[in-house]
């Protein structure tokens, strides 16, 4: 009985020095700590409560999901309908980015905050009617501080109203595979019929970045200083969880604290959904667990190594002259040989034969938008520019169910080639595949 004792005030005890340190020490300190919590077997008492508790938890939902692959490593309630609360945000953002990314605003674009959005409740930066906010500004006052007077101002700013902006929140969600999310609000502010899941917040995270790349790192900033205040991040895992680089947390009364995440270690991206956390650092210190569990599980991706592909020219190819008058360009398509090409994972259904001289298709994506595909094929040619540079790019409306893509592919290659410009594009991170056209001409992958 003594014994239990002792060991029930140990770990009562320990809990809370751990809750009110861990997300202020150091990144090795932090680690040591939650090492410890492992060893010592009082994880299940310090992440929300025991594991008990947790799955109790009405409010509770999580999702780990690998990025490149797609493949769930961690689900618990992951459909349950949930009050987003201000991972709500994300698609706000979302949606302001594709309007820079279209060219119809700039970051130096003001936005003015109206009386409707002056009176929202906090959190906020206490904008006043009549005030104006730069794109900028706005972009890293819903990061950090989570300013509600800005999410309204940025809803009326886009779509006229917030009411007219969350049909369009949801009509984008829908078409980004959230199926089960409803938006009525900009913000995240409490509404009943407002619901998404941690599944549907995870592909809404994954989508963010990689259809804005140049405006993902605002997720990572961890402070944002406005008329000569200082905001931090909400988002503690930037400072307390390797490899994390965004991107937002919630909370209301009716959902708990919630927190979308991304991290990445060793080429492996993970994202991870917490719903329901009793209090801010026990949320954190959940998902620390859980992305910390996974990356042990989930290897990093290894290319082998091999020498970059020397574009040669054709045997009847005359030499290039070197007397060239000024302005002149002489453009020839070189020819790829390549040696001792390692093999990469196609397609070969059993049932269709592929001949030794099919001309060969790689596909580098699929995108909700039209811009971001032209942007994929862009980046894949400068990635693997000795075998792309001369091929245009194929840029194509599909039907993914009834989700419409744009898919990017480059046809006419030889199967070396392909193969070839697949694994520079690997080793460049990008996604890619290589399969014969007879077999791309008749799948809408």
């Amino acid at each position: 009985m003594a014994e239990n004792k002792i060991q029930n005030t140990f770990v009562a005890n320990a809990s809370n020095i751990i809750l009110c340190v861990a997300l202020r020490a150091e990144k090795k300190i932090l680690e040591f700590i939650i090492t410890l919590c492992l060893y010592v077997g009082i994880c299940s008492t310090l992440i929300l409560g025991n594991v008990s508790s947790v799955h109790a938890n009405a409010k509770y939902a999580s999702f780990v999901m690998e990025e490149l692959s797609g493949r769930v490593l961690y689900a618990r309630n992951a459909d349950k309908l949930l009050y987003p609360a201000s991972l709500t945000k994300v698609m706000t953002l979302y949606l302001l980015f594709e309007e820079l990314q279209s060219k119809n605003l700039t970051l130096t674009s003001k936005i003015s905050i109206s009386s409707l959005a002056a009176s929202r409740s906090p959190s906020k930066l206490y904008l006043k009617p009549g005030e104006r906010i730069s794109v900028e500004d706005a972009i890293l006052a819903l990061v950090t501080k989570s300013a509600n007077d800005v999410a309204t101002a940025v809803s009326e700013k886009l779509s006229g109203s917030e009411r007219e902006f969350a049909k369009r929140m949801t009509r984008k969600a829908k078409a980004l595979g959230m199926s089960r999310t409803t938006f009525k609000n900009a913000s995240g502010l409490p509404n009943r019929a407002q619901k998404s899941t941690a599944r549907d917040i995870a592909k809404l995270g994954i989508a963010i970045r990689k259809d804005f790349p140049e405006y993902y790192h605002y997720f990572s900033n961890k402070s944002f200083r406005y008329k000569g205040q200082a905001y931090k991040n909400h988002n503690r895992l930037l400072s307390a969880f390797d490899g994390t680089d965004g991107i937002k947390t919630g909370y209301i009364g009716a959902s708990g604290f919630n927190l979308l995440a991304s991290a990445e270690r060793n080429g492996v991206r993970l994202v991870g959904v917490v719903f329901g956390g009793k209090t801010s650092k026990s949320r954190d210190l959940h998902m620390i667990n859980l992305l910390t569990n996974q990356f042990k599980r989930v290897k990093p991706i290894r290319v082998a190594s091999m020498p970059i592909a020397t574009p040669l020219p054709r045997p009847d190819t005359p030499p290039m002259q070197t007397n060239l008058a000024a302005g002149d360009t002489i453009i020839a398509k070189p020819k790829i040989i390549i040696r001792s090409l390692p093999s990469l994972p196609i397609e070969r259904p059993a049932e269709r034969y592929i001949s030794a001289n099919d001309s060969w298709s790689i596909q580098v994506g699929s995108f909700s938008r039209k811009i971001s595909a032209h942007k994929a094929a862009i980046n894949a040619r400068r990635s693997a520019t000795s075998i792309l540079a001369m091929i245009p790019a194929e840029v194509s409306l599909v039907m993914r169910g009834e989700l419409p893509l744009w898919r990017v592919r480059f046809d006419g290659l030889d199967e070396v080639s392909a193969r070839a410009a697949c694994l520079e594009l690997y080793q460049s991170g990008n996604a890619c595949f290589a399969l014969p056209e007879t077999i791309a001409s008749a799948n809408s992958l």
